[in-house]
């Protein structure tokens, strides 16, 4: 299983996502699932894959031969603007499917060969954007209203993004909640696991500002870990509103240790 998020702010781009394929009692396996492609102070873009990973592998290898091919009509670093960009990968995308789909019968398979892609970055000229690339190739854009995307198993983390999420909130904020969100699942579903990849991208700075790997004993992330959990323990016990009958319960035992 997988889980990606990205979140667009004022300020910029955030990125963060799983790296586990496979969660079996002895076989746990992880695979880059967030990939950046930048020509710094031109263009910059970053791509995060739930799916058939054969599938995402072809998608990105065709995308770096294209990049190198100065022959190529289409690629990254010619596509004047980002929803071309997102048109163009969704396209290498369906091609891979179709291929991918084709050989499986060949061969009597009943793997599902789809993918789901988000593609987020900037190019010079025009304002960082994010997009959804569904498995037919067709895409959505983040917006105002939907400031974040996800892909693969996004139910646990969606609470806190919508509670968070809004336009004008820092960068850094984007990313702690953005590794809140990871976190969430993971504790939910073993399927989702570290390490966690983390890209930020500053609006007009046209390349990657931070990139990190984090894994649970990684400093900064065991003592975010660690103080979300205990705030959220905290909150629950001391800050939310007692019932009425906890009230009066409390009042009448006060009542009763004074008669004695």
């Amino acid at each position: 299983m997988t889980y990606c998020v990205a979140i667009k702010v004022d300020d910029g781009l955030v990125f963060a996502s799983d790296t586990r394929t496979s969660a079996g009692v002895d076989d746990v396996r992880t695979y880059n699932k967030l990939h950046i492609f930048e020509t710094t102070g031109e263009r910059v873009f970053a791509i995060q894959s739930a799916g058939n990973l054969a599938t995402t592998q072809s998608v990105i290898n065709q995308i770096k031969r294209d990049m190198a091919d100065p022959m190529a009509p289409v690629n990254l670093n010619n596509v004047r603007h980002m929803y071309d960009a997102a048109e163009y990968v969704g396209n290498l995308s369906v091609r891979a499917q179709q291929d991918s789909a084709a050989l499986g019968q060949l061969r009597n398979s009943t793997v599902d060969y789809r993918t789901t892609l988000i593609l987020g970055g900037q190019i010079l000229g025009e304002e960082p954007a994010l997009y959804l690339i569904y498995p037919e190739g067709n895409c959505i854009a983040a917006s105002q209203d939907m400031p974040y995307l996800q892909v693969g198993e996004s139910k646990y983390g969606k609470p806190i993004l919508d509670r968070i999420i809004r336009s004008y909130i820092s960068l850094a904020d984007a990313a702690r909640c953005a590794l809140v969100s990871l976190d969430s699942t993971m504790k939910s579903n073993l399927t989702v696991g570290p390490p966690l990849d983390l890209a930020i991208i500053l609006k007009d700075g046209l390349r990657v500002e931070h990139k990190q790997r984090l894994d649970l004993d990684t400093p900064y992330y065991a003592s975010l870990k660690k103080a979300w959990g205990e705030q959220l323990e905290r909150i629950f016990r001391e800050a939310l509103p007692k019932f009425e009958w906890e009230n009066l319960g409390a009042s009448r035992q006060n009542q009763n240790q004074q008669l004695f």
